[in-house]
């Protein structure tokens, strides 16, 4: 019985640094990108003031699937005396996976070698659009019309929810699903489960 504890106790911490190492891959990223875009153009001189934290959040997603959407989001705004017309070329990001943080002690069921682990059902964590990628094509504004500023950004509204309906459609949750049972499964493994079996509440 200690046995299984210990390795129960193992596997918990497992599950903890991978969350932590999904924490620290997203902070390298966000570094790398903001280097490179800080040396892609001149940055405009600013005053040193001090920075203040505000804020620290932990992040509780095993986040185990990213998709990548190109929509085509065409906005009109059709009056009797004239029309004002927008075409955007969007590029959205949507992720998936499982919320960590709804896991408790009775979400692992450990015999002997055997192990059962109980997820809950993956979500989308984040829906976005590459703004380096996203960019307005076209617009139109008839003479007698004064050109809408809210219609790109309503554009912008329209093409997050056209992405979000896409990769649901393209199964999303499907993918982060078997991609969250694999992760797991090869974790537990390595803490000495000849057997694991993940299921999604």
């Amino acid at each position: 019985m200690g046995a299984i504890r210990d390795r129960m106790s193992w596997v918990l911490a497992g599950l903890v640094a991978l969350l932590l190492l999904g924490v620290l891959g997203t902070g390298v990223a966000a570094g790398w990108w903001f280097a490179r875009s800080v040396a892609a153009s001149p940055a405009p001189r600013m005053g040193d003031t001090p920075s203040v934290v505000t804020r620290v959040q932990g992040l509780h997603q095993l986040v185990s699937v990213k998709y990548v959407v190109e929509k085509v989001v065409l906005v009109e705004d059709a009056k009797w005396y004239g029309e004002t017309r927008l075409l955007m070329v969007a590029h959205g990001v949507a992720k998936a996976g499982v919320d960590l943080s709804r896991l408790d002690a009775r979400a692992v069921h450990a015999s002997g070698r055997m192990a059962r682990v109980e997820l809950p059902r993956p979500q989308l964590t984040d829906v976005y659009l590459d703004e380096r990628r996203t960019q307005v094509v076209e617009r139109t504004t008839g003479v007698l019309r004064t050109f809408d500023k809210d219609l790109e950004q309503d554009a912008r509204r329209q093409a997050i929810d056209q992405v979000r309906l896409a990769v649901r459609e393209a199964g999303i949750l499907r993918d982060a699903e078997e991609r969250a049972r694999l992760q797991v499964s090869a974790l537990f493994h390595q803490s000495g489960f000849d057997k694991v079996e993940v299921m999604f509440r």
